[in-house]
């Protein structure tokens, strides 16, 4: 016998008024996989808000930065919640150009954030956007291969023994590369770690009457250095390989040692995820003339900026994607190491991430002691310690980037690199009035 449910005709309409009202938000974020985690994760969110519908537009780092700048500053409207950065939070802030979040729902308990995340994220006292996952930069090594060459690892490795390990366990007829760094030009990219490496070497962008200083003694040894090292010991095509190009070969197996961010920790401790899971390192990255300024402090943030007209519906999502309940329930779905690091004090005291994540503590600590305030050896007008905090700094950081990776590819010479954006650099500070 088959059985027929009627729905009532007041109840049809009830479900299609629903529907129909439901709200859409547009979501522009990065192609990590933390995000990727965020996205196939977000029905959870739907179901819990049916009236709320989610829009996705995932983009590749270098592309996400553009797009999502050019649409803020023309206030062209298209996304209702933006994933920035340390970088952009408090200057798009200044602008009035972010929803400001100063009224956070009491459960969200933003105490528990991470503070150097929190005041990094913040203009004026208050928070521009909210952080999704916070990292600072450490270095990653191979200890069978280490204990192979008999290599021991010190507390602080130095530049000068990176590189000798480097020579050591370089073994390209095996498909082993002795270094993976990043390569490929963006101002968030190769510029990340270029900048620490700069810094440790003892330069800056800018004296302190910002006069810019890229073709110093500093600059040119620091990157003399980089094009040497990954030139003799690093991956094929070094100068196109940015982050997640670098996590897939050390990953692989392919990569002896990677100095990068510490929030790709706990996809390499994943054995589900990482071929080297069971013999991977982890020490503070390297320093070359002075410890200032070798790690960085970023985090990836959900902001909402003030052209949008789903304002309500945004902050609803964004305070549900960097909440409490969001890490646990990625740490019951896809494993305690591939929550969202960085961000909350709780995580690091919660004893199910401590055992999965051995790295905890360290990361913890270099996002703690990372220094915006103080990160070159000799004094500088700006905040910040991978990049620096002025609007100009987008396109400047991003031509130098592309002139380093000619210099790495082969195509000019450092010195003529360096030169040559120092030109090009003095002018664009003198066009915004920061020079006489």
């Amino acid at each position: 016998m088959k059985l027929v449910y009627a729905i009532p005709a007041a109840g049809i309409a009830a479900l299609t008024s629903a529907y129909a009202s439901a709200e859409t938000i547009t979501i522009a974020t990065v192609n990590n996989n933390d995000m990727v985690i965020m996205q196939e994760l977000s029905d959870r969110f739907e179901e819990a808000h049916p009236d709320i519908e989610l829009d996705w537009v995932v983009l590749e780092e270098n592309v996400l930065r553009q797009r999502v700048t050019n649409d803020i500053a023309t206030g062209g409207g298209q996304f209702d919640v933006m994933t920035i950065g340390t970088y952009e939070a408090p200057m798009w802030g200044e602008r009035g150009w972010l929803e400001p979040l100063d009224d956070l729902p009491d459960d969200y308990d933003a105490d528990d954030l991470i503070k150097p995340v929190r005041d990094g994220l913040s203009y004026d006292g208050v928070m521009q956007a909210l952080p999704f996952y916070a990292e600072s930069s450490m270095m990653y090594y191979r200890t069978d291969l280490f204990e192979e060459q008999g290599i021991e690892m010190p507390d602080q490795p130095t530049w000068s023994q990176v590189r000798d390990w480097a020579e050591q366990l370089h073994d390209p007829d095996n498909d082993l590369a002795g270094i993976c760094l990043r390569g490929k030009p963006g101002w968030g990219e190769n510029m990340a770690f270029v900048s620490t490496l700069v810094n440790t070497f003892g330069g800056r962008w800018f004296d302190e009457d910002w006069n810019p200083e890229l073709n110093s003694e500093e600059w040119q040894n620091a990157i003399e250095f980089y094009v040497e090292l990954l030139g003799e010991y690093g991956p094929p095509g070094a100068s196109s390989n940015g982050f997640n190009e670098n996590q897939a070969l050390f990953s692989s197996g392919k990569c002896a040692m990677w100095v990068d961010a510490t929030s790709a920790a706990g996809r390499i401790y994943d054995p589900s995820e990482s071929r080297v899971a069971d013999d991977l390192g982890f020490a503070p990255a390297p320093i070359a003339e002075t410890p200032k300024g070798s790690h960085w402090l970023w985090s990836w943030a959900l902001a909402i900026p003030a052209s949008s007209e789903s304002k309500e519906a945004a902050k609803t999502f964004i305070t549900w994607a960097t909440s409490k309940e969001y890490i646990e329930l990625v740490g019951e779905e896809e494993g305690w190491t591939s929550v969202p690091p960085g961000t909350r004090q709780s995580t690091y005291e919660n004893e199910n991430y401590q055992e999965a994540a051995p790295f905890a503590d360290f990361v913890l600590n270099a996002i703690q002691e990372a220094d915006p305030t103080d990160s070159t050896l000799e004094p500088n007008p700006y905040l910040g310690v991978q990049f620096v905090g002025i609007p100009e700094f987008q396109s400047i950081g991003t031509q130098v980037g592309q002139q380093i990776a000619a210099a790495l590819s082969g195509q000019r010479s450092v010195e003529d690199a360096l030169n040559s954006v120092q030109r090009s650099v003095t002018r664009d500070m003198e066009r915004a009035g920061y020079l006489d």
